[in-house]
């Protein structure tokens, strides 16, 4: 038989505040609904959404989608439910990957409550980002709450190629190309590091951009290997990790849900 949860519940899993928060938003008419099932208190699953004022209405979650008014920050957005959180991130300049900000905004300040203050029953509080991008790189990011994922692509032991578009202060010749290849030295705690690109491709002596694929993800990898041919890093952006690529519809700065078939590429990695 499936799981019912009380609306209010419900709203509180997926971070739109207290129980008690939640529960007043429902009070106050400022939650819409859609289940995926009719319920027995005659709301049916049809094309529109419909308000709510019982927070202690019981609904199968799974399927459920929902608009909160009322909430800070928040957009006018139809969410669905979401036992965990997949998301897509193109990160803007400008910005870090902490919680904390330090000398720059962070990027979870782009985005609504319920994604950075998600509850959950385990030692991940609200969306995290795999890896990390400096504040002046842009690109693609993978945001979640799924400690297992954040665990599984977060390993050394797992080489999903980046992709990367480098523009660099000069242009890239021959030499420089082939060292990226071969590998280069990287002067890593405790010992020297090798670093090589899997794949390089440019316009040799001419132009100051170039396509860079890793399947490691050292500390300023990309910057470091550059400046050891000889060059420098002008700007960096990440374009593609392992299959997914970074859709040119998601401007910098936006967000949005992973779908099924973007999650398993990832998942699959």
């Amino acid at each position: 038989m499936p799981q019912t949860l009380q609306l209010q519940e419900i709203l509180f899993s997926q971070g739109f505040g207290t129980r008690r928060v939640c529960a007043g938003l429902i009070q106050k008419g400022l939650v819409s609904i859609k289940p995926a099932k009719p319920s027995s208190e005659g709301l049916v699953g049809d094309a529109s959404l419909e308000i709510v004022t019982d927070s202690n209405l019981a609904l199968e979650p799974e399927g459920l989608q929902f608009k909160v008014s009322g909430v800070p920050g928040l957009p006018d957005l139809i969410w669905p439910y979401a036992a965990r959180a997949y998301i897509m991130f193109h990160k803007p300049t400008g910005h870090e990957c902490s919680h904390k900000a330090t000398h720059w905004p962070t990027i979870y300040s782009l985005l609504p409550s319920p994604l950075r203050l998600r509850p959950q029953k385990s030692a991940i509080q609200g969306v995290q980002a795999i890896g990390r991008l400096d504040q002046d790189t842009t690109g693609l990011l993978i945001l979640t709450d799924d400690g297992a994922l954040i665990h599984k692509l977060s390993s050394p032991k797992h080489h999903a190629p980046k992709v990367y578009e480098v523009t660099t202060k000069h242009p890239i010749d021959e030499q420089q190309m082939k060292r990226l290849l071969d590998g280069v030295v990287l002067d890593d705690s405790p010992k020297p590091v090798l670093a090589a690109a899997c794949e390089a491709v440019g316009e040799l002596g001419k132009a100051t951009h170039l396509r860079l694929t890793l399947t490691e993800g050292k500390y300023h990898q990309v910057k470091r290997m550059i400046a050891a041919v000889g060059n420098r890093v002008a700007g960096l952006h990440r374009l593609q990790i392992g299959a997914l690529k970074l859709p040119d519809d998601l401007p910098a700065g936006a967000w949005r849900w992973l779908t099924q078939a973007e999650l398993a590429l990832l998942s699959a990695q």
